[in-house]
């Protein structure tokens, strides 16, 4: 084990050996393994946005096990699903990569104002596929946000007590908010501290713009000159909202977009001391060969092979 990742471990000192042992499996995986940088292949997009709107550009990611695959041979830290993806393809690659159970998820067949998540997955379900880790997502600035955070402490409670780490994605919307407020800086900040507070190990944000979102967080901003211009300067001061540092935060690839800004996003993020990135739409849409190619350079950013 690198003493990046002893590091990265003793932050997480009331955890139980089992726990520490599956985030140690996560940190120590694929091409990054070692270095405390993560990236992470995320494919809930089917449930959460559409199986067109999902898999259209690419046909074969209608297969759960191409995900797997691409995965697997690119080199990820991990792969994170929901339960019926992670059951299609769990015994067929068994130990070939860490697995991620999201327990909750959403559909887009109503238009919410204040969204919700449904538990759609189990602790028990996380143990028997193999996971070393179990996902929920939080929508702080909903109406039923919290009744969220309730659902998800009870989970992490449970998956802590049965050796697995615990991964929030906190996405804040709803209609306490903008929707410039979204991905506001106060507001990614408070919601990447929230996450922490609930327990989580890894907390999966947004990139946040330059845009702050509440009264009171701004005067706070110009008062102390919180430096929030650069991207890197927003990566770095959501990083240091969850417990200074001491809390894995990675960022979301988002939609699909031109290469060159997500590899410049990429830059912030480890200029900025981010984690790392968890990329969905923007590998698997692409055909497998410019995925690969893509996530190897995604990779070699992290890594300091790249500049």
């Amino acid at each position: 084990m690198t003493e990046r990742v002893r590091e990265i471990l003793s932050w997480y000192g009331s955890d139980n050996p089992g726990t520490l042992t599956n985030l140690s499996r996560l940190l120590n995986h694929g091409r990054l393994g070692g270095t405390g940088k993560v990236v992470i292949l995320p494919v809930d997009q089917g449930f959460e946005h559409g199986p067109a709107r999902s898999f259209a550009p690419n046909p074969p990611a209608y297969d759960p096990r191409y995900h797997f695959e691409l995965a697997i041979e690119a080199g990820c830290n991990g792969y994170a699903a929901p339960l019926g993806f992670l059951e299609a393809g769990a015994r067929e690659f068994a130990g070939r990569i860490p697995l991620i159970l999201k327990l909750s998820n959403k559909d887009l067949l109503n238009d919410e104002k204040d969204p919700d998540q449904a538990v759609t997955g189990s602790v028990q379900d996380a143990l028997r596929l193999g996971c070393v880790a179990v996902g929920y997502t939080i929508y702080p600035g909903s109406a039923h946000r919290l009744e969220m955070y309730g659902r998800v402490r009870a989970l992490a409670e449970e998956a802590r007590r049965r050796g697995l780490a615990v991964v929030v994605w906190s996405y804040p919307r709803g209609s306490g908010l903008s929707k410039e407020g979204e991905t506001a800086i106060d507001v990614t900040g408070y919601a990447a501290h929230i996450a922490a507070q609930l327990g989580a190990h890894v907390i999966k944000v947004k990139l946040p713009t330059a845009h702050v979102e509440q009264e009171a967080a701004r005067k706070v901003y110009q008062k102390e000159k919180v430096a929030i211009d650069s991207l890197a300067d927003r990566v770095r001061h959501v990083t240091q909202c969850a417990f200074a540092g001491r809390r894995i935060v990675i960022f979301s690839g988002g939609p699909a977009e031109a290469e060159e800004n997500l590899l410049n996003e990429v830059r912030a993020i480890r200029d900025g001391g981010g984690f790392g990135s968890i990329i969905g739409r923007n590998s698997f849409q692409r055909k497998k060969a410019d995925a690969l190619r893509l996530l190897g350079q995604v990779i070699s950013l992290y890594s300091g092979e790249a500049r």
